[in-house]
């Protein structure tokens, strides 16, 4: 069971999540989502053009930010800083309950990587995309309130603490503990 950490607890590891690498750092995990509410945790995985994350269900769930319900091509793949899910979610082995893919020891902060800027992570490029990553009521279930207020607002949305979403621009491999780098696009 996930503990939910209360607000001023969360708030005590800003320091060391604004102390994430800004040019350079390291994928931490990799998590497809196969179906509605599964994880499963890769060591490697192959990043793919047309449905993102090879084995996450992404282009077969489709968004309801599309006019037609079909997969936003704007959050084909989704990133969350290692050092914010590790506050909120404590234990790594509740790490993947946010449902993202790609956990990375970056500073994922607009003044650091705005929309358009990209990361290259193995042989695949990504650009970071303008589509906000907010927290819902699913990520409100399972690590508490507290933690999606941590997670929202403007502040903890400019230094993108629930994540950012992000579009494949090279398809490649990628493998944890890979080195994750801003490039020039």
């Amino acid at each position: 069971m996930v503990k939910h950490s209360k607000l001023h607890e969360l708030e005590s590891a800003l320091q060391h999540i604004m102390a994430s690498p800004a040019d350079e750092g390291r994928l931490k995990m990799i998590s497809t989502r196969p179906g509605v509410g599964e994880r499963e945790l890769v060591a490697s995985g192959e990043i793919d053009a047309e449905c993102g994350l090879v084995g996450d269900n992404w282009l077969d769930r489709g968004s309801s930010s599309t006019a037609d319900g079909s997969a936003n091509p704007e959050a084909q793949l989704t990133l969350i800083n290692t050092r914010v899910i590790d506050a909120v979610a404590g234990d790594e082995a509740h790490w993947q309950l946010a449902g993202d893919q790609l956990f990375v020891d970056i500073d994922l902060s607009h003044d650091n990587l705005p929309p358009g800027a990209r990361l290259s992570i193995g042989t695949a490029v990504v650009e970071l995309t303008a589509a906000p990553h907010t927290g819902c009521v699913k990520f409100a279930s399972r690590f508490g309130n507290d933690a999606l207020r941590f997670v929202s607002g403007e502040m903890a949305m400019r230094q993108r603490r629930r994540g950012a979403n992000a579009k494949v621009i090279r398809p490649g491999k990628i493998r944890v503990g890979e080195v994750v780098r801003k490039v020039e696009a």
